[in-house]
């Protein structure tokens, strides 16, 4: 999917760069599909502000996208690719040979008319869904599962995918994209292929305002605040915190490792990228 820039008629327009969405869907979403989503504007049930940040933001409704790919040795079709304001991928509307309907994450190179399945002895091919003791190794995957049945987890964000490096009897081996080795059961089911819209990554919103219609509020800077809202604000004139960098409670915001997760420590055989 490419790029598309536009002459800076405004400023706006100057520095904006989006991705083209000319191939997908330009209707409403599949009905049966949706449901609705209030927003919280950061606020818990008591009306406290609980997250920061959050506010605002074009009305959307929730596509109810299948993670799971229960229908099994059933062929379906792709009737159409379609844009999802909820996640950075695209979604594809799919239509079973039973006639029922289901959202999916959309991997790269899935085209409209397609043939997918989810079955164990399903092709090697985009689309389709299988345990991973069934996916020869060196295979691109996305959508994983982490717990037989409970629906994929890992990379479900646009441009990502896992490869899978190694099996045993147990478990497999897969390399995420953050250069993580994880082990998974190999009863987990996950999809071949790499995620849509790659070039998610690369879009700039050229102005403020874009911003607040994603439903994302100001950042204010823990510098600029009082020393009763931020551990860097106060002191005299321009001060630039005058101790290490934190959050507003107090946790080190420059890269140390904050992950507490002993139960699933033995899971992970290599960490990412620093």
């Amino acid at each position: 999917m490419a790029l598309k820039q536009f002459k800076p008629n405004t400023a706006g327009q100057r520095a904006l760069v989006l991705t083209d969405n000319s191939d997908l869907h330009k209707g409403k979403p599949f009905k049966k599909l949706t449901k609705g989503l209030t927003k919280s504007g950061g606020r818990n049930n008591f009306g406290h502000l609980t997250s920061r940040r959050q506010g605002g933001g074009h009305k959307r409704k929730y596509r109810l996208v299948d993670f799971k790919r229960n229908v099994k040795d059933v062929c379906a079709t792709v009737e159409r690719i379609e844009y999802d304001p909820n996640r950075t991928a695209n979604i594809a509307l799919i239509k079973y040979e039973n006639g029922i309907f289901s959202y999916i994450i959309s991997p790269q190179k899935l085209k409209i008319g397609d043939k997918i399945i989810s079955s164990d002895k399903a092709d090697i091919k985009v689309g389709n869904c299988m345990q991973l003791k069934n996916i020869p190794t060196d295979t691109l995957i996305h959508n994983v599962e982490m717990k037989p049945g409970k629906g994929g987890q890992l990379n479900r964000s646009a441009g990502t995918y896992s490869q899978l490096i190694g099996k045993d009897s147990e478990y497999a081996q897969i390399k995420l994209s953050s250069g993580e080795i994880r082990i998974v059961r190999i009863e987990c089911r996950a999809t071949i292929g790499m995620v849509s819209n790659p070039d998610n990554k690369n879009i700039k919103l050229g102005k403020a305002g874009r911003k607040r219609w994603m439903g994302i509020r100001p950042v204010v800077r823990g510098v600029a605040m009082n020393p009763v809202d931020h551990p860097h604000g106060g002191g005299e004139g321009r001060t630039s915190g005058g101790r290490n960098p934190v959050s507003r409670k107090g946790f080190s915001a420059k890269g140390k490792k904050t992950r507490n997760n002993k139960r699933t420590d033995k899971y992970i055989i290599r960490r990412g990228k620093k």
